[in-house]
């Protein structure tokens, strides 16, 4: 028996090496597999984190910044435009940081779209364009990508009450010639879920609807 073992392995004892060498590969396999999985969905988080805190720096800078500007009249009542607020879309006007190129202020036409993209556009404030043509005016100028791969956004906006305090959150911003006091961000992302919530408080507000002015007027009653 000694001998015959001498001179070579068997069928069997081949076969079980074969297994237990392919086992090993398999297991090795996996390992690694689940390793880069593990990397790769951090450097996804990563980025994903990365991307709302750019998006929620430059619209809380923009949107702290608003100016009382007008950039629209309905020529019909002659009612002046100073801010435009809808679930998906805000225009308000603002100066542009330095790393875009221009100087002043502009028109800021921030729009959520049905292909899951935020992205701002800009245009020069005209009070004499009509509410329709602000639109052209904001398509026509450069814009910029803010993000994509976005499933749900919505814009709501606050101003106060009747009673000096601070109302209910809102839609739409139907008070246009005065600026909101707090306008919120809510985005859920396709990969990352859901943002944390973005709540900007305009400096220079007049608060809405119950017409308290935050600077020099009767301070606003909070809950």
């Amino acid at each position: 028996m000694t001998s015959r073992r001498a001179q070579g392995f068997t069928l069997i004892e081949v076969l079980l090496a074969l297994v237990l060498l392919a086992a090993g590969l398999a297991l090795a396999f996996a390992t690694l597999r689940s390793s880069t999985a593990v990397v790769t969905r951090g450097e996804d988080m990563a980025q994903a984190s990365e991307r709302m805190r750019a998006v929620h720096g430059y619209l809380r800078a923009r949107l702290a910044s608003a100016q009382p500007i007008v950039f629209a009249t309905d020529r019909g009542t002659l009612r002046q435009a100073r801010f435009l607020g809808s679930p998906q879309r805000m225009r308000f006007v603002a100066d542009l940081p330095d790393y875009l190129g221009y100087g002043g202020p502009y028109l800021h036409d921030v729009v959520a779209d049905e292909t899951g993209q935020l992205r701002v556009a800009f245009a020069v404030a005209q009070p004499e364009a009509s509410l329709e043509d602000v639109d052209l005016a904001a398509r026509g100028l450069r814009a910029e990508r803010l993000a994509d791969g976005l499933r749900v956004v919505r814009f709501h906006y606050r101003g106060l009450d009747a009673d000096n305090r601070l109302g209910p959150w809102q839609d739409r911003w139907e008070t246009s010639e005065m600026l909101p006091l707090q306008v919120k961000m809510e985005v859920e992302a396709v990969r990352g879920g859901r943002w944390p919530d973005l709540v900007v408080t305009l400096a220079r507000s007049e608060g809405g609807a119950g017409g308290g002015a935050l600077s020099g007027g009767n301070a606003p009653v909070l809950p």
